[in-house]
Formats: structure tokens, C-alpha cells, sequence
């Protein structure tokens, strides 16, 4: 339980330095502008993953309320960067086919190595280098149509500028759109 507070505390801390602060990387606004009124008022949870399997990953996704706008799974026994991030990938894919019943629902993840691998959340945007010994990825689970919508407010300031483009989040963004059509239009 004693890691567990600490994570929780360095994930806290990540939030308030990285997340909420201004970064040249997105135009002098905050990586994420909706990280600090979700702390305020208490709508991030996090919850931990500490077997091989995804089952409390899938527990968390199959009965995600909206009591939180994001819950945060660390993932204390992840998979390579690359498997991690297509596993993830394919989750997406699954949620979007209506694997799960709820389709509204978007995972992003957030790996020690991505540095290495040129992720979109990681090196200079929103650098995250844990301290409480062990290393963990994370993976932020919330309602892609808030995400999404979120996202359309921001697209019509200089926040995606140079993140798209710099951090390869074109793709990504897509990807998350044409679901987000999906899910409106049913199709």
C-alpha cells in the first residue's frame, strides 16, 4: 500500500508539473488543459494493474461510469513499449466494434520507454520519469466524446500547432475521430 500512496503522490505531481503548466510544445498552453479542474474536482481515479493480463484493464473499461472523466490504470507489469501501445491500439479498435458494449470509451497509454520509441505523450511534451523505485506505464481511460469534443474546442486555438505534426499525433487524432463519428452516427 506504502508504493501504491507513492505512486499515486508522483502521478499527482506529474500532473501538476507537466500536464497543467504551459509548454512551448503546445503553443504555451497545458499538454492537457483539463488536467487541473479534473484534480480539483476529484474526477481522476486511479487504479493499479499488477498481473500479466489485461483482466483489471478490461474490469475497469466493461464498467466505466461517469464518476471520474479519466480513470488512470498504472500498469505495474507492462508489456514492450511497442506490444503495449498496439495492444492498446487493438483495445480502441475493440471498443469501437462494440467489444465491450459501451463504446464510448478511449484509451491512451503512457510507457517508461517512449522516449526511445518517439511516443506522442512523451520526450520533451510531457516527459514523465518515475521515482518510486520500480517502473510502471499508464493508461488513461475516459469517454471519448468528451475527449473528443475537448479536442474540437482546442482545435480552433494554436494548441495542436506543433503537436500534431511534431509528436506524429496526426494519426492518432484520425483515429480518434472517425470512432468518434462511428459512435454519434452509428455507423
Amino acid at each position: 500500500m506504502k508504493k501504491e500512496a507513492a505512486i499515486r503522490k508522483e502521478i499527482r505531481q506529474w500532473s501538476s508539473e507537466a500536464l497543467e503548466e504551459a509548454n512551448s510544445n503546445f503553443s504555451n498552453m497545458p499538454p492537457c488543459p483539463y488536467a487541473k479542474s479534473a484534480w480539483a474536482e476529484k474526477k481522476v481515479g486511479i487504479g493499479f494493474k499488477d498481473s500479466p493480463g489485461f483482466q483489471d484493464l478490461i474490469t475497469i473499461i466493461s464498467t466505466f461510469d461517469d464518476r471520474f472523466d479519466v480513470v488512470i490504470v498504472v500498469d505495474l507489469v507492462f508489456k514492450e513499449a511497442e506490444e503495449f501501445h498496439y495492444y492498446l491500439e487493438g483495445l480502441n479498435g475493440a471498443i469501437a466494434e462494440g467489444i465491450f458494449i459501451e463504446k464510448d470509451i478511449w484509451l491512451m497509454g503512457v510507457h517508461p520507454d517512449d522516449v526511445e520509441h518517439g511516443s506522442t505523450y512523451a520526450g520533451d511534451a510531457v516527459e514523465f520519469i518515475e521515482k518510486t523505485g520500480d517502473p510502471y506505464a499508464m493508461i488513461f481511460v475516459q469517454r471519448l466524446s468528451k475527449l473528443h469534443e475537448a479536442s474540437q474546442k482546442l482545435k480552433d486555438t494554436e494548441y495542436y500547432d506543433n503537436h500534431l505534426e511534431r509528436f506524429n499525433g496526426e494519426d492518432i487524432y484520425k483515429t480518434r475521430e472517425s470512432y468518434y463519428r462511428r459512435l454519434k452516427n452509428g455507423t
